[in-house]
């Protein structure tokens, strides 16, 4: 794992609610959660830094991570 160290302040953990809109209380859920977060952050941040590096537009890059979060599916969907 590329252990690059982030230039930004750490930001607040949000408050992660239920589907309906109940916030989530168990804290081993928050905590995985919020891990995951910031490994995702992590991640985004390394894949930007590789492509400016590399010569490409740094808001391409942008735009192709939130093309790529919006084209999740969510899994085990109760509305489909």
């Amino acid at each position: 794992m590329n252990a690059r160290v982030s230039k930004t302040p750490p930001k607040a953990s949000p408050v992660w609610r239920q589907s309906d809109g109940k916030p989530v209380s168990c804290l081993e859920k928050i905590k995985v959660l919020n891990q995951n977060i910031s490994e995702i952050e992590t991640l985004c941040a390394d894949a930007l830094e590789d492509g400016v590096l590399m010569g490409c537009d740094a808001d391409q890059i942008k735009q192709a991570l939130h093309e790529l979060i919006e084209g999740l599916p969510v899994p085990h969907d109760k509305k489909g």
